[in-house]
């Protein structure tokens, strides 16, 4: 029996259409999984479950009525805390912020209300959105369902882990230098990040992309549907096309397929996720890939200018903060900013031109290749607690070299889980495609999905006395 919290999405519709379910029951076992998990998890923010059954009676009338707004009428999602929605403050993660309602959704959020969804929570990130971790200065310490020692990353963090611990099939992240991918390889779900400007985003921002985290690949897809196309708020978002988004069938014979195990700078690889990423590509060369080995590409000196260009970034954002309101900032993310303001004006153009380089020189190396793996981190999930895996305020981006290319490059990309740790941690397989192959990326992502075979179950969801145990109702 399985727990209407895990219902996939593209089985709801249908269930929805002929009555054998109704959105609100739905909704009712994801409130339910959310109160069981949130005392351990802190995942989500601003969670309003009157505003979502209200929702969810509203979807429920128009399915009735045979109105229904679309295939996601009545699905529930939630949008990560940065992306906004009308009403509701966007703290950004920080106790620096001021708190005031969101004047608007943001496209993205716009576009899932538009399409009936039940937004009924936003999920936590880092302060301003800056860490690869559930830690912040605002919302409480969040964690990893799969151990709750450990870290889920970030910084769509709320959303990594809601999406594991089952708070409904539909999540939204963005991602500016692998922050869908991060947390979705150390939950063991599958994040997307788009072709940049094929999902909106307001503001838009050099290698800012928003995307789907969800646990299964159709999905994705499905959710793909309807937040695509162009939007006047951003100023670099892509032509509005009518893409076959949930034709996911595919085959990978005679694909010619670059394997990269070694990102080139940043944290050396460790073993067990080389490992598990090894073994992912005899499953591709088994269907009848080609896999070849690549040497890496990207090169210290390019990687180092991300990190230059971030840091001066975040110090001008921030340097005229009130004194009171700077102090509040996480320290770490104090210290790593202090750097930025010695950075000269020849060196921030000097950054500037090496992340250009990558832009480049990235795009010429996918040209080799249909499609190229990688692991997604170097090592798996680490101490909750901890703003990065190395807490060195002077490296904090080492552990996005194989992630942040991808977001310069514009190239769509995923993270799909391949493997655990011997004490059942997540590793996640990157699948990068050539600029605009969206659909290419998921599609290769369907098939392996596929390919491995039977795959563990799901965290559990906490039961006590004290807190209500999940609906045992089968999925349809």
């Amino acid at each position: 029996m399985t727990d209407l919290a895990d219902c996939p999405a593209t089985t709801l519709a249908p269930a929805f259409a002929t009555g054998a379910l109704s959105p609100v029951d739905v909704i009712e076992a994801v409130l339910t999984r959310a109160a069981a998990w949130e005392p351990r998890l802190a995942a989500t923010y601003a969670l309003d479950r009157d505003a979502a059954l209200a929702d969810a009676r509203a979807s429920e009338a128009r399915w009735r009525a045979g109105a229904a707004l679309g295939p996601l009428d009545g699905v529930p999602v939630t949008i990560k805390e940065i992306i906004a929605t009308k009403g509701v403050p966007m703290p950004m993660g920080t106790a620096a912020s001021i708190l005031s309602p969101a004047p608007a959704d943001a496209p993205v959020a716009a576009r899932l209300r538009e399409a009936g969804c039940v937004i009924f929570a936003k999920t936590t990130v880092p302060d301003y959105g800056m860490l690869s971790s559930g830690l912040s200065s605002f919302h409480a310490l969040t964690r990893n369902p799969w151990d709750l020692t450990r870290n889920p990353g970030g910084s769509s963090a709320g959303a990594g882990a809601a999406a594991a611990a089952g708070y409904g099939p539909l999540h939204v992240g963005t991602d500016i230098g692998g922050s869908v991918r991060l947390p979705a390889g150390w939950c063991g779900i599958f994040g997307l990040k788009p072709s940049n400007g094929r999902v909106p985003t307001d503001p838009p921002y050099m290698g800012r992309a928003a995307g789907p985290m969800t646990r299964s690949v159709a999905d994705a897809a499905l959710m793909m549907t309807a937040i695509t196309g162009d939007d006047a708020r951003d100023f670099t978002s892509l032509p509005r096309q009518d893409l076959p988004w949930m034709n996911l069938d595919g085959d990978v014979r005679g694909l010619r397929i670059g394997l990269i195990l070694d990102a080139g700078a940043g944290t050396a690889t460790e073993p067990a996720v080389r490992a598990a990423v090894e073994a992912a590509a005899r499953v591709f060369e088994a269907g009848g890939a080609i896999v070849e080995p690549a040497e890496p590409w990207l090169t210290p000196p390019m990687f180092d200018a991300f990190d230059t260009f971030f840091r001066t970034r975040f110090w001008a954002e921030t340097k005229d903060l009130p004194r009171e309101r700077h102090d509040r900032i996480l320290p770490y993310i104090r210290q790593w900013v202090e750097r930025g303001a010695q950075t000269s004006a020849l060196e921030l153009y000097q950054a500037y031109q090496k992340l250009m380089a990558i832009r480049e020189t990235g795009v010429r190396f996918s040209q080799r290749f249909d499609f190229v793996l990688s692991p997604v981190a170097p090592m798996p999930a680490f101490a909750a607690e901890l703003p990065g895996p190395n807490n060195d305020p002077s490296r904090p981006f080492d552990h996005i070299a194989f992630t942040m290319p991808a977001n310069m490059t514009e190239q769509p990309a995923a993270s799909i889980d391949c493997g655990q740790t011997a004490d059942g941690l997540p590793i996640g397989l990157q699948i990068t495609g050539k600029r605009f192959d969206d659909i290419g990326v998921l599609r290769l992502s369907r098939w392996y999905e596929q390919a491995r075979g039977p795959w563990r179950d799901w965290p559990q969801a906490p039961c006590s006395s004290q807190e209500p145990c999940p609906s045992q109702e089968p999925c349809p």
